[in-house]
């Protein structure tokens, strides 16, 4: 674990001495992280305004056990140069002994590279609404993603 903290403060620091690029119409990357266990995500991004984006996220979580698939609408607002930081909400779809489906809002803050990369972390919570899913979970993840 400590491995991975410093690769991600050597990436950190990386960010912070690159030049400025604005965000592009489209995103496509990996999404890694986990809440009540690890998985990962296939993640994609579309600008719909100035301001605002779609996510659609498609991956396996709870320890690579369980398909997940999230839409979230986003709004986007710039910190600092290439900073920018984002919320939004939305929902999915996951097969927990059984299909679920669950409400989802997002917060996050990204990192906007002069290459085509776009790195960000964030915090999903989740509330299931039917199927096997009950209470609240907590996602938070980092994505890499590239731009065109």
């Amino acid at each position: 674990m400590k491995k991975v903290i410093l690769v991600f403060s050597l990436v950190f620091a990386a960010i912070l001495s690159s030049n400025a690029q604005d965000v592009s119409d489209n995103a496509i990357g990996i999404r890694f992280g986990g809440g009540n266990g690890i998985g990962g995500e296939i993640s994609y991004q579309k600008a719909l305004g100035s301001n605002n984006r779609l996510e659609i996220d498609l991956g396996l979580a709870n320890e690579f056990n369980d398909f997940k698939a999230t839409a979230l609408y986003q709004w986007v607002w710039n910190l600092e140069n290439q900073f920018n930081w984002y919320a939004g909400f939305g929902g999915g779809i996951v097969s927990n002994k059984g299909t679920g489906v669950y409400g989802s809002g997002v917060i996050g803050i990204e990192y906007n590279f002069s290459a085509p990369i776009l790195l960000s972390i964030d915090y999903r919570p989740e509330i299931g609404i039917t199927g096997e899913l009950d209470g609240l979970n907590s996602d938070v993840a980092i994505s890499v993603r590239y731009q065109f």
